[in-house]
């Protein structure tokens, strides 16, 4: 790995994986957390196509970094292929488990569990689908690289990613965030920088809600926001200021939902922070 790579690598908190020597053209290096929720950094040759087991899934940036993200529920190994006209290189990953909790919250209004209500369920629609457009944003870039900080400044994570979701007895799908608990109003700042590709208030899940493309598909939420202060199509640095914590739409209290999905696969935002010690 060069030197510049290995920089890269610990920049991100994340241990490099070594490869043999003289590995075929295009050359492939890569670092991350091999786990679920997880995620792979990569870098080969400038705009190789990047196939995840044999299917195309991303291009390397013009500076020949890229990205792979790993689902909560991620089989035991993936190999990564990258390909130029010049040649291929390619490199299996095992892929640890992760240790997922089971999370009940009792006490919500039913429309926040099963809505029935035609026009609420019209309304809850038409949010999706622009929520959908937002997630499908595949920017340009590799703003990944630099790695990630906290978002906000808070008092305890009051929900670790991945844990089956039961609401007022209901079971649920999993919660695909981390919940950063802080006193409403707080400042949330984008962790790295990125493109604003939604940015709305009042929406009937998340209440305030801010979607950022760190490059290639790679896309984090802020949700349950008291204020928006940025707008679609915006470009953020790393720490600027994007809104403030609230507890709007589905939550009992303020705090950040913070998540993060590559594709349609959804990653644990917290593993990309290089202390990510938090007080449960």
């Amino acid at each position: 790995m060069s030197r510049r790579a290995l920089l890269a690598a610990l920049s991100c908190g994340v241990a490099p994986l070594a490869f043999p020597a003289g590995a075929a053209a295009p050359g492939l290096t890569l670092s991350g957390r091999l786990e679920q929720g997880g995620y792979v950094l990569g870098r080969t040759a400038s705009r190789a196509e990047v196939l995840i087991d044999g299917v195309p899934a991303t291009q390397a940036s013009a500076d020949g970094w890229f990205v792979v993200g790993f689902d909560r529920d991620a089989p035991p190994s993936a190999e990564i292929t990258v390909q130029t006209p010049d040649g291929s290189a390619s490199h299996r990953v095992a892929i640890a488990p992760g240790t997922f909790d089971i999370q009940r919250i009792d006490g919500l209004p039913p429309s926040q569990v099963s809505p029935e209500d035609p026009v609420l369920l019209a309304r809850i629609a038409a949010e999706g689908a622009r929520k959908a457009a937002g997630f499908s944003s595949r920017a340009d870039g590799d703003f990944f690289r630099t790695g990630f900080i906290w978002p906000v400044k808070a008092t305890r994570r009051s929900s670790r990613f991945g844990g089956q979701r039961i609401l007022n007895g209901e079971p649920k799908r999993p919660h695909y965030g981390v919940d950063l608990a802080a006193p409403a109003g707080t400042p949330v700042v984008a962790p790295a920088a990125g493109v604003v590709t939604f940015a709305e208030t009042g929406l009937h899940f998340e209440g305030g809600l801010i979607l950022i493309d760190h490059g290639q598909g790679l896309i984090s939420a802020y949700l349950h926001l008291s204020r928006v202060d940025v707008a679609a199509g915006q470009r953020l640095t790393q720490g600027q200021l994007i809104g403030a914590v609230g507890k709007e739409g589905r939550a009992t209290g303020p705090h950040l939902c913070w998540r993060l999905k590559w594709r349609d696969r959804n990653l644990d935002p917290s593993l990309w922070v290089a202390d990510a010690g938090m007080r449960q």
